[in-house]
């Protein structure tokens, strides 16, 4: 199945997609809107043009689980999504998955603009890549 997954930003929204047989997740792009209804328009099309058939948006929820704003507003965007491109929307608890993509980029020397660019869809294949791990496992059980 093919999976795409979405790393919600208020400027920047990371976008990531696996390959139909689950096994590798790679970046697609990191859309720089903050207009929501925008940015909705911008995943769905993406959603449709990589023939995803399920999408996954990071929750950013606090270190203790509660959810703040961030996840209210994570929360109604996939509602959006959903509503804009009817593909099954899932969420994921998303917490330290830009500090692993900056641990990455650290690991990788990019700095600067260039890492900028790049962090947010480092950070939605790391949610693809937890999705996917979760699905395996509760595949074999």
């Amino acid at each position: 199945m093919v999976i795409m997954s979405v790393d919600f930003g208020r400027a920047r929204t990371g976008i990531a997609v696996c390959d139909p047989g689950e096994m590798l997740a790679s970046p697609v792009t990191v859309i720089n809107e903050k207009y929501v209804p925008s940015l909705v328009r911008k995943v769905a099309a993406l959603a449709a043009e990589r023939k995803a058939q399920l999408i996954v948006v990071g929750l950013p929820v606090n270190m203790d689980g509660s959810e703040g704003e961030s996840a209210q507003n994570a929360r109604r965007f996939a509602g959006d999504l959903q509503a804009a491109c009817g593909i099954e929307v899932d969420m994921l608890d998303e917490r330290c998955t830009t500090m692993e993509a900056h641990q990455f980029l650290n690991a990788t020397n990019t700095r600067g603009k260039k890492r900028k660019a790049v962090v947010d869809a480092v950070s939605a294949v790391i949610i693809l890549e937890n999705y996917l791990a979760r699905r395996k496992a509760a595949a074999r059980q």
